[in-house]
């Protein structure tokens, strides 16, 4: 290969790898980034045979000779956005080079990185495509981290692709029969390799605890990823039920939703810990009525001397709850007062008034956490009211009922 073959596969491959941190002088080698690892020169590969070494080289090759990696982390691709692409290709022609591996038993080609736009070339119809090309190169972790570092963060990636694909860098290559024949990344070389945060890919990997009906919907966009992360710590009838609810519009908001699968989540450790399950329901409501239930929902299971203590507490605390009605009156008073006039009457008083108006701020600060707390409490005590405690036994005919 010539010095300028080289250098422009060099340039081609570097542009294909996502931008990452400049290793540490005396950093392992399995640590290297994506894009040194593509571009570097030709080394022996330890994971091929005796004299295959690896090296790339940039070539022009017929687009129907290059097959998409069936192990590629992305599998839904816009439409609309192929369609742009294609069009934009066929007017200008490939204005990026992709990267694919050479496969000397079958002489064709598998994609690595630049699928979109071997999508699009084919949508194009053009006969053929400038393509590092990789030799020596086999399907190890290596070969899909590319393909993962290369896809994470695209708009058109779903969360549940990255998920997968983060997931498949943890664990690691296995045969068919489950033996290990690669070491799968810790979190932290996941996320070094793709450019993310290792708290931002442990939680991608977290989403895959989600039923398969809440990930559909977090595929179709119908469940947002934030609130997708709270529902997948719960069991996976009450994610289920949960879905129902925020399909059918039950929540405010989304951090009311937040709130009560934080609730949920909460509730269900503690009846595991008393050996029960706890199960959204939309008949708990109607039998907590019939069992005087709705003066105090939730405490069922408590004490006479708890339930004795909550009530006096809560009159005490509605009491001074109440009084809140003054400063509400206050602070109306003082939003509709004229400004010269509020200068002229408040100008030289105690603290003066920038004095009390870090008074309003304190209360307003106050204020905030106050909702934040109050939103969390009438989640807590809705998903009480809507739930059931099943006894173990009676689990199967609960399962039995949800299946119907």
């Amino acid at each position: 290969m010539t010095a300028t073959a080289t250098t422009e596969a060099t340039t081609a491959t570097a542009t294909e790898a996502p931008a990452k941190k400049a290793p540490a002088a005396k950093r392992p080698a399995r640590k290297a980034t994506l894009a040194t690892k593509a571009a570097a020169p030709a080394k022996k590969a330890t994971a091929q045979q005796a004299g295959d070494v690896q090296r790339s080289q940039l070539r022009t090759i017929p687009t129907s000779k290059i097959d998409r990696d069936p192990g590629q982390p992305r599998e839904h691709f816009d439409e609309a956005g192929l369609q742009a692409l294609a069009k934009s290709m066929k007017e200008l022609g490939q204005l990026q080079p992709i990267t694919v591996r050479y496969i000397p038993e079958t002489k064709r080609f598998t994609l690595v990185m630049g699928e979109r736009r071997w999508r699009a070339a084919n949508i194009a119809e053009l006969p053929q495509m400038q393509a590092v090309v990789l030799h020596g190169v086999g399907e190890g972790r290596e070969t899909f981290a590319k393909a993962v570092a290369e896809n994470v963060g695209r708009e058109d990636m779903t969360a549940i692709e990255e998920a997968k694909a983060f997931k498949k860098l943890v664990d690691g290559t296995q045969d068919d029969s489950g033996m290990q024949i690669e070491p799968g990344y810790t979190v932290d070389e996941v996320a070094e390799l793709v450019g993310k945060s290792a708290a931002y890919v442990q939680w991608r990997i977290d989403l895959l605890r989600l039923c398969p009906e809440a990930q559909e919907a977090l595929v179709k966009n119908q469940l947002p990823v934030g609130l997708a992360w709270y529902v997948g710590k719960l069991s996976n009838d009450n994610q289920v039920r949960f879905l129902g609810r925020w399909v059918r519009g039950d929540f405010k908001s989304a951090r009311d939703a937040e709130a009560f699968a934080q609730a949920l989540h909460t509730e269900e450790k503690r009846q595991e810990e008393q050996g029960s399950f706890f199960v959204l329901t939309e008949e708990a409501t109607a039998a907590r009525k019939d069992n005087g239930q709705d003066a105090l929902p939730g405490t069922l299971d408590l004490p006479e001397e708890e339930r004795e203590r909550i009530i006096a507490d809560r009159s005490k605390l509605v009491g001074k709850i109440d009084k809140l009605g003054q400063a509400g009156e206050i602070l109306s008073l003082l939003a509709a007062s004229d400004p010269e006039e509020l200068a002229l009457l408040l100008a030289g008083t105690p603290g003066g008034i920038g004095g009390h108006r870090l008074r309003i701020k304190h209360l307003q600060d106050i204020g905030t956490k106050a909702m934040a707390n109050l939103r969390k409490a009438e989640m807590v005590a809705e998903v009480r009211a809507s739930g059931l405690t099943v006894n173990p036994e009676a689990e199967a005919d609960v399962e039995a009922e949800a299946a119907a």
